[in-house]
């Protein structure tokens, strides 16, 4: 930067405006003067307070006597300004009426002192006032959050420089006239410390920044209302225990407990800074006690891009109205409670994407490599999660194809399509990263002719198997009774894998499916088995549980009951009745029903009963019946519902 003249006065006679000279130019352009105060003043203030202080500030402008003092003019940039802001920097009234409200900007953000009186834009403004409401600027986007929180770390000395540069369009020798005459100690050190700062001028005329269009919303309503009723009461105590309140010791003096409602939580501004992002080594996860997300390493050939990060933690804080939000049932989708982990930052077919952690919930930020436009950020639920669990993390989807980004203890990966429990597992390629090649994803709508899952083997040799369920988090295939799940193979899935479609984007952890009863067919027609799929949550409730009779020759299962929410089929309640009416190849119709081996016997509501755990009785095609079982024990059990 040069170095600006010294002098912020010229050669030329200072020139002097009146009142109505000063009331036009205030009239005309009340909407830059008011953004204008908005963003010199401290963001510390609140948004809400910051926009009724920027109007006091440019109401109170105007000179109260008929004439004013001087009016410095500074010089526009070469070039010459554009429009409504060209005519106004050559006008002595607009010069005086900037210079007013940008000192009361500047006085605003001086501190307090208790050895002196407080300036009056110190003070929260008596008029305009609104009771309430809340109101406050249109969002923008990651790029204008971004910069005012840069604004925000500056000196208001170097805001006031910024903000004169970008949305008055002042050269430097300008910003330095008008620093001076607001009173500014040093306006060459502002201007320095201003230059730290990206020169973003096009986003100051933003709707984040625009104090004049506004939303509204209301403060705390019920408890307003129950401030009103409790107003006398507070008062009569107030008389009663003024002079107690006043004694010595812990009270509700300036060293209280509550911080007043404008500060900045330090853990909430530190989770918005890309430099305190946590990183796991390369080989962190060998030496620790469980393998989950937290000892997974930062990989991806953007982690050093401190824009990118920026952005994406801005994003997360506070996106935009045109940023798609997306969060699995029952995943909050807040802001960071402190510094996150991260764990990828790299280029996946046209986007760039950010993979973060936060002890809690996985976190994706994607955006297109062109600008930041059509931006997306998902969340997912994953606490607790270890071992298969925290094997992958979908990092890029679409056109129906799916990337992962995989563990750095998985070893080999493939693709298995469970309807083809025969076929051989399809080798997937992965990058040095660990993200692998894509894959077509199951079948969201159509017939079911296919269902890939994601079959992963990981340093110890054992092959676990994962399903696409629509979220961030694949879901892990298990097999085997509830009490002892075990890894499952294609087989034990491939008449149940496109029932899977029924708990797409509910959440889900983990899908166990269970053979819980064999039954000989009437006529000798054959065998069937009797399979409860359960799949449980990640929050722990809304768990689904599927009962399915599936022929030895039949190409799927038929669901024959359904409950959700229920312990059925799962390790604290491993028991379960269900029944389907069968036609057998004769054309007869046949009541079947089967219970967990721990049923002991069967009984239909027509009378028909069976000792075991299954019950074969002919009947008639319109027959409704209900199936009851009991335990060695007596105990009742129903159909799942």
């Amino acid at each position: 930067m040069q170095s600006p003249s010294k002098s912020p006065k010229s050669s030329r006679p200072t020139p002097v405006v009146d009142v109505e000279q000063a009331e036009a130019a205030l009239v005309e352009h009340y909407p830059r003067l008011v953004r204008l105060a908005y963003l010199v003043l401290p963001p510390s203030l609140g948004r809400n307070r910051r926009v009724l202080t920027a109007h006091a500030l440019t109401q109170r402008a105007l000179p109260r006597s008929r004439r004013t003092g001087e009016a410095a003019v500074p010089g526009q940039r070469g070039g010459g300004g554009e429009g409504d802001r060209s005519r106004a920097l050559g006008d002595p009234a607009y010069a005086y009426i900037r210079l007013q409200v940008l000192c009361g900007a500047l006085d605003a953000g001086l501190p307090l002192r208790w050895n002196s009186w407080p300036k009056r834009a110190q003070l929260p403004p008596l008029l305009p006032h609104v009771r309430g409401l809340r109101l406050f600027p249109r969002s923008g986007g990651a790029d204008e959050l971004a910069l005012d929180q840069r604004l925000s770390a500056l000196s208001g000395d170097a805001r006031a420089a910024y903000v004169l540069r970008g949305l008055e369009g002042l050269d430097d020798d300008g910003v330095y006239a008008v620093l001076a005459a607001a009173g500014c100690d040093d306006p060459e050190d502002a201007l320095d410390e201003a230059d730290g700062v990206e020169a973003r001028y096009d986003l100051l005329g933003s709707p984040e920044f625009d104090p004049c269009s506004l939303q509204a919303r209301p403060t705390d309503l019920m408890r307003r209302r129950q401030h009103m009723k409790a107003a006398g009461i507070a008062a009569v105590a107030v008389l009663v225990c003024g002079a107690l309140l006043g004694l010595p010791g812990d009270g509700w003096g300036p060293d209280g407990a509550a911080a007043p409602p404008y500060a900045q939580n330090p853990a909430g501004q530190a989770a918005l800074d890309p430099g305190q992002l946590t990183t796991a080594s390369a080989g962190a996860w060998k030496r620790s006690a469980r393998t989950d997300f937290s000892v997974w390493p930062a990989r991806g050939d953007l982690i050093g891009d401190t824009g990118l990060l920026r952005r994406a933690l801005a994003v997360w804080a506070r996106p935009g109205e045109s940023v798609q939000v997306s969060a699995t049932p029952g995943t909050a989708a807040g802001a960071p409670p402190g510094p996150a982990r991260l764990l990828y930052a790299g280029e996946v077919d046209s986007a760039r994407v950010v993979l973060l952690y936060d002890g809690l919930r996985i976190v994706r930020y994607a955006e297109p490599k062109e600008g930041t436009g059509g931006a997306a950020l998902d969340f997912a639920r994953v606490d607790g999660a270890t071992g298969t669990e925290a094997n992958a993390v979908v990092v890029d989807r679409a056109d129906g194809n799916i990337r992962y980004l995989t563990a750095p203890w998985i070893k080999a990966a493939g693709v298995q399509d469970l309807l083809k429990p025969a076929a051989k597992a399809v080798a997937l390629r992965r990058s040095a990263d660990g993200v692998t090649a894509p894959f077509a994803g199951p079948v969201q709508s159509g017939a079911c002719t296919t269902w890939n899952a994601l079959r992963l083997r990981d340093d110890s040799g054992a092959v676990r198997m994962s399903t696409d369920l629509g979220e961030l988090v694949p879901a892990h295939l298990t097999a085997g009774r509830p009490q002892a799940p075990r890894e499952a193979t294609p087989a034990e899935w491939s008449k149940s894998a496109c029932s899977l479609a029924t708990v797409r984007s509910h959440g889900v952890r983990s899908v166990n499916a269970w053979t819980y009863a064999q039954q000989l067919l009437p006529e000798a027609n054959g065998a069937a088995d009797w399979v409860c799929t359960r799949a449980d949550t990640w929050r722990g409730e809304g768990s689904r549980i599927l009962a399915q009779f599936q022929t030895s020759d039949g190409p799927a299962g038929a669901v024959a009951a359904k409950a959700e929410d229920s312990p059925a089929c799962g390790s604290r309640d491993p028991k379960v009745l269900a029944g389907v009416l069968w036609k057998s190849r004769a054309g007869s119709w046949y009541l079947l029903g089967a219970g967990s081996k721990n049923v002991t016997s069967v009984t239909a509501s027509g009378g028909e009963r069976a000792v075991g755990n299954v019950l074969a009785a002919r009947t008639e095609r319109s027959t409704k019946a209900r199936l009851t079982g009991r335990l060695a024990d007596g105990t009742k059990v129903t159909t799942l519902r």
